[in-house]
């Protein structure tokens, strides 16, 4: 999760080249002075690394506490909760990044038409989600389970689940042009205990990304789509 208040969660940043926060920094690239909308900012952990790429960052933050430690690392941060109002913003947007953050929310397509009010024309919009249909969960709904967890895709915060076909739905019922979508591997790194971290796990990871690539609705993990104004 990128942002939205859940008591006791420490998210980092996903370092990892075939991660969606790589993803996503790799194609917002350099920001030039333009301006940003990280939505669900946390305690900066995306917002540091867009600023030192040249964006100008305002932030939003339903956690007050996260909201303070993460206001050294943009221009603006502000706290609201996004399933009872978006807060007031002030001019245009040329990105709005919703991270890991759509799949916190009680109705993200209210929050997604709001807040791409403030995009700029030819602006973008840079979202991740949990992909569902992964084939460990088909899996276990195969077995008769459906259970939360601390974190990954049934991360017990979790109020909405996404595919891919329902992820492309989304965004154009916002009003959104799907014009890029890749899918992420499971973060193995995070899985798996240090000891067993070295070439066999990146080699073994690397493959893993691949694949994700090449049968995104069965082996992604994360959806990363990029999308402009209809």
């Amino acid at each position: 999760m990128h942002g939205v208040a859940m008591a006791g969660a420490r998210y980092t940043l996903k370092a990892d080249p075939h991660s969606s926060h790589s993803v996503m920094l790799r194609w917002l690239g350099d920001g030039r002075g333009r301006r940003l909308l990280d939505v669900g900012a946390a305690d900066g952990l995306l917002s540091r690394e867009l600023s030192a790429r040249g964006w100008r960052v305002t932030g939003i933050e339903a956690d007050a506490e996260r909201a303070k430690a993460g206001a050294g690392t943009c221009e603006t941060m502000l706290v609201a909760d996004l399933d009872r109002e978006a807060p007031a913003l002030h001019g245009l947007f040329d990105a709005i990044v919703y991270g890991d953050v759509l799949e916190h929310l009680r109705d993200p397509a209210r929050v997604l038409a709001e807040l791409n009010r403030r995009l700029a024309p030819g602006g973008q919009v840079v979202i991740s989600v949990p992909n569902v249909a992964h084939l460990w969960m088909r899996l276990s709904l195969a077995a008769g389970r459906f259970e939360y967890a601390d974190r990954g895709i049934l991360d017990r915060t979790h109020l909405r689940f996404f595919t891919r076909r329902s992820l492309a739905a989304l965004l154009d019922g916002a009003g959104l042009r799907l014009t890029r979508m890749t899918a992420t591997p499971v973060p193995l790194h995070q899985v798996l205990p240090p000891r067993l971290h070295g070439r066999a796990l990146a080699a073994l990871h690397g493959a893993s990304a691949a694949a994700a690539r090449v049968l995104p609705r069965l082996l992604g993990y994360q959806f990363v789509a990029l999308a402009r104004q209809a």
